[in-house]
């Protein structure tokens, strides 16, 4: 098989504490703007303690450990759900900085958990087209919401970071496919949006995903999606978007070694997005 866009490396990286931007001034200011035309009020008592993480301190020594002083990258995107607390700066510039070369900064939000499976293939797009050789993806997510939000959300249980970099891999081959309640684009050779309806039909889906892979086939689940039936992994709640990725960041080098093919599968019910991910892995590391 020839070579082409695979995973190669997932590192993760939890922290503990807060940063000192959490006492910013700005930080005020900025969520009171963001949210005055929503009648949202301010989380005053977490804005006067000082909580929360921003992601480039979070992700940036992760990024130098993933990525070599001679690999550099050609893009970088960073996607996450829970709001950075670095008022007005746009953190995936920042990070571009913490890797070699000069990679195109792209951020992406407001998609749930989706969020992460666009970020990869928005990466692959990159690599499938030529325009990188490299293409790295950062996810990020922090404990404080500095704002009420106007219906209950779930925020994670620590801080924590997850670096993806997608290179060729020969042999491997790598899918991501994002399925909605409406079609919202075509079939393409990085993954597919199609259609998806119950509860059923999406725990269906990913059966018949696994299926495909084989019966050896390594099966990593968010926290929260119901598959009855098929044996997998299933990742703790307490980290809504990194879970899952931290969870592939621990087993992979083992499934690879073991040469399993892999499925992770996420569904965001508030969005109704069913997102899959599938790995037939290359040669072990």
């Amino acid at each position: 098989m020839p070579a082409a866009p695979g995973l190669t490396r997932v590192l993760t990286r939890y922290a503990d504490g807060r940063s000192e931007l959490s006492l910013d001034p700005d930080l005020r200011v900025f969520v009171a703007d963001l949210v005055r035309p929503y009648g949202l009020p301010l989380r005053e008592d977490l804005l006067a303690e000082g909580v929360g993480h921003a992601y480039e301190e979070l992700a940036a020594g992760l990024l130098a450990e993933a990525l070599g002083p001679d690999e550099p990258a050609d893009v970088l995107i960073q996607a996450f759900d829970s709001p950075d607390i670095r008022p007005g700066a746009p953190t995936s510039l920042a990070l571009s900085r913490s890797c070699a070369g000069t990679p195109t900064a792209l951020a992406l939000c407001d998609q749930g958990t989706a969020g992460a499976f666009a970020a990869l293939r928005a990466a692959l797009a990159y690599q499938r087209t030529g325009v990188a050789r490299r293409a790295v993806v950062v996810l990020a997510e922090q404990t404080a919401l500095h704002h009420r939000p106007p219906e209950p959300v779930t925020l994670p249980d620590r801080h924590c970071a997850v670096v993806l970099v997608c290179e060729t891999l020969p042999g491997e081959e790598l899918t991501v496919r994002q399925e909605s309640g409406a079609a919202v684009g075509p079939d393409d050779s990085v993954g597919s949006v199609g259609s998806v309806g119950s509860v059923e039909s999406v725990a269906e889906e990913v059966r018949r995903q696994a299926k495909a892979l084989g019966e050896d086939a390594a099966v990593l689940l968010a926290a929260g999606l119901e598959v009855p039936g098929l044996d997998a992994v299933r990742v703790p709640a307490g980290q809504p978007f990194t879970g899952l990725w931290s969870a592939l960041a621990e087993r992979l080098p083992g499934w690879r070694a073991e040469r399993r093919p892999v499925l992770l599968a996420d569904f965001d019910p508030r969005l109704g997005v069913l997102s899959t991910l599938t790995l037939r892995a290359g040669p072990p590391s």
